[in-house]
This record gives C-alpha cells, sequence and structure tokens, in this order.
C-alpha cells in the first residue's frame, strides 16, 4: 500500500483523513515520521496555507505528503473567519471561544449564510497538485450535536436539518467539504502510477 504523509498534528483530521482513505493508501503522521515541530501557518489564504505545509514536510523529510487547510467562510462576516478560523477568537485555538465569538457576531443578522472549504495540497514525486471541496450551509443560533469538531456544532449543511455534530461519522464524511477534497485526491491518485 502507497504511504503518504498527511502533514498535520489534528487528531480529529488524521482520523477522519483515515477512515476516508483506509484500504486505499496507509496514512502517516507527522509522528510516524519524527516531525515534532510546528509547522508554519503563515499565509493569507486557505490555498497557501495548505501548500506552505505540503512544502515544510516534503522539503525536510523528502517524502510524498499531503497538508490540508480548511475554513469556515460566513456571508455577513464578509468571509470571516476564513484563513483564521482556528484561532478566529485568539492564538489558544479554542474553539468554544471561537464559536461564541460567531455566534455573537451573528446574533442580529438573518443572513446566516455560510460555507466550508477545505483546499488539501499534494507533492508527489516532486509536483504539486491541489483539490478543493465545499460545502455550503448556514450558522444556526446555538450548538447542537457532541460529534465531529470546530464549528460543527452550529453549521448545517445546505438539504439537512441536523448539524455535523449530529450526523454520524460515515454521513459527515460522505458530504462535508473535507470530504469532498479527499474524494479528488483519491481519484487523483488512482490514476496515478506510484
Amino acid at each position: 500500500m502507497t504511504k503518504i504523509v498527511f502533514a498535520t498534528n489534528n487528531e480529529h483530521k488524521l482520523r477522519e483523513l483515515k477512515e476516508i482513505l483506509s484500504g486505499k493508501f496507509e496514512i502517516l503522521s507527522l509522528k510516524e515520521i519524527a516531525c515534532m515541530e510546528d509547522i508554519p501557518e503563515t499565509a493569507d489564504t486557505i490555498e497557501e496555507n495548505s501548500m506552505q505545509k505540503a512544502e515544510y514536510v516534503y522539503r525536510k523529510y523528502n517524502i510524498d505528503c499531503f497538508a490540508d487547510d480548511t475554513g469556515l467562510e460566513i456571508e455577513a462576516l464578509n468571509g470571516r473567519p476564513g484563513v483564521y478560523s482556528a484561532r478566529y477568537a485568539g492564538e489558544e485555538k479554542n474553539m468554544e471561544k471561537n464559536i461564541e465569538k460567531i455566534l455573537f457576531e451573528l446574533k442580529d443578522k438573518d443572513n446566516r449564510k455560510a460555507r466550508f472549504k477545505t483546499v488539501i495540497s499534494l507533492i508527489l514525486n516532486g509536483k504539486k497538485h491541489q483539490f478543493e471541496g465545499i460545502v455550503n450551509g448556514k450558522i444556526i443560533e446555538k450548538k447542537q450535536g457532541i460529534g465531529g469538531f470546530g464549528y460543527d456544532p452550529v453549521f448545517i449543511p445546505d438539504g439537512y436539518n441536523q448539524t455535523f455534530a449530529e450526523m454520524p461519522a460515515k454521513e459527515k464524511n460522505r458530504i462535508s467539504h473535507r470530504g469532498r477534497a479527499v474524494q479528488k485526491l483519491v481519484e487523483f491518485l488512482k490514476h496515478k502510477q506510484l
């Protein structure tokens, strides 16, 4: 089975990706390649942040890898939190505070349209590729559900009446932004001679 490093320290993302790609690829974590340092995320866009992480691991460890970056883009907040989604309420990356902040900023707003966007950057045999996944939906007024992570308890995807946090993991993975980007990654990798 082909081994590819997923350049993340986020255990939730790693578990989710291993579930989605199980049986197709062996996904290695940063710990498994002894990468213990914080990977820089200093770019201004989700696309650039994703590529910055992949390039860092590829250059330093000389191994095929992919990295992702995800943002929640809220229409009434001019696309915020976007690239700053993980640290919207501060550098400590506290998701409870991040959720409280967006709910506070939306409290008088009728427009609650939002979208999750994931960009996966893959470096394979020295060549760079990017795959995007988007899911549209809305932000509800208070948290519902205990599954998922991040903003999942306040996001309902279009066409559904449950938040990502209320859905079974399999269902969420099938329709999520990350799931959609991963499917594009998988389709691409299936047609590559590795």
